[in-house]
């Protein structure tokens, strides 16, 4: 992890909310993992992601739960290690999601995840009693467990979609958008992950002692990046969310507005890991997710919206992108629940 790995203070005091008694307790708890304490009322606060993990790692020791007893039942500890275990003696990721669902659904009793498969879309979809939904860090721990198991098991990052919760919208979402997907919907019927069904057949190839290093590292290996708020990508991604797209400049005009030169901005955006093109392409992925949800958009204005010269080119580019067809995306989406 390097320095920019950071966690919000939000998602710490979470984490204590039903594990970890206040007071002296909490106190001794976050000296332990090197947090100061002092910092935990301060809203803007970051804590390196490592600290967090060690955070993550005493709680559940201490409370014999890797869920941070969220749960009636829990995850008792050694959970994640059977969970990993089980689910890479299976032959594709498919398979080994429905091991590892069936073992969380027979752990948990508020959260019944089942793996579904529509036409050229997978979802998660989890089933709840029907009184007040959980917290959001309830579902985004639950979340981090499920998505980062099933990206070792593929051995790369599985793209979210999208992540629909019936809670809703928690003051702090920037942590959840960066380890999860922009496209973060709140207050829905039903609880549930979508992402490409050609995931699913990914081949499971994990050895003994790749899974003992993933124990070892855990959880710090599946809590992803933050973006440093500065970067250059994430001002130039802004820029572009508040312009229609027939207005985004090309690359010469954008080095232009930004006082740089052309191979300066590509030089620095590469070191980000990110090219132009490539942020105009999540941009352009991330509106149409969202117009998709608005069954009153039709595909002519999101394709014209989107800068598309007719609505076939943006049939193509969002099969290109997600694996599906965006009126099955849209079908999927606004899917009464049962």
């Amino acid at each position: 992890m390097t320095e920019k790995d950071t966690i919000s203070m939000q998602l710490v005091r979470e984490a204590l909310l039903q594990s970890c008694a206040a007071g002296s307790a909490t106190s001794e708890v976050l000296k332990r993992v090197g947090i100061d304490p002092q910092q935990l009322g301060l809203p803007e606060a970051r804590v390196p992601a490592s600290a967090y993990a060690q955070l993550w790692r005493l709680l559940a020791r201490r409370c014999h739960d890797e869920f941070f007893c969220m749960d009636p039942r829990g995850l008792r500890s050694g959970s994640l290690a059977f969970l990993c275990r089980s689910s890479m003696a299976q032959p594709t990721l498919g398979a080994a999601l429905e091991s590892g669902l069936s073992f969380l659904s027979l752990m948990l009793e508020h959260l019944q995840p089942v793996l579904v498969r529509q036409q050229s879309l997978a979802e998660i979809v989890v089933g709840e009693p029907e009184d007040t939904p959980r917290r959001a860090f309830t579902y985004f721990t639950f979340w981090m467990i499920v998505h980062g198991v099933a990206c070792w098991l593929a051995g790369r990052r599985i793209p979210i979609l999208a992540i629909e919760l019936r809670c809703a919208e928690p003051d702090f979402c920037d942590d959840y958008r960066v380890m999860f997907s922009e496209n973060l919907q709140f207050g829905r019927p039903r609880t549930r992950m979508i992402f490409a069904a050609e995931c699913l057949d990914l081949p499971v190839k994990r050895s003994v002692e790749e899974l003992q290093r993933f124990l070892a590292e855990a959880p710090a290996n599946i809590l992803v990046k933050y973006r440093d708020p500065a970067s250059l990508a994430r001002r130039i991604r802004h820029d572009l969310r508040a312009l229609p797209a027939a207005a985004w400049p090309e690359t010469e005009a954008l080095a232009q507005r930004l006082c740089i030169s052309a191979s300066t901005l590509r030089r620095r955006l590469a070191d980000e890991g990110q090219t132009y093109q490539g942020l105009k392409d999540s941009v352009r992925r991330e509106l149409a997710i969202t117009w998709l949800a608005e069954a009153d958009v039709s595909f002519a204005d999101i394709a014209a919206r989107l800068g598309f010269a007719d609505t076939s080119s943006f049939y193509k580019a969002f099969r290109k992108w997600t694996g599906s067809n965006p009126g099955h995306y849209r079908s999927l989406i606004l899917l009464p629940a049962d």
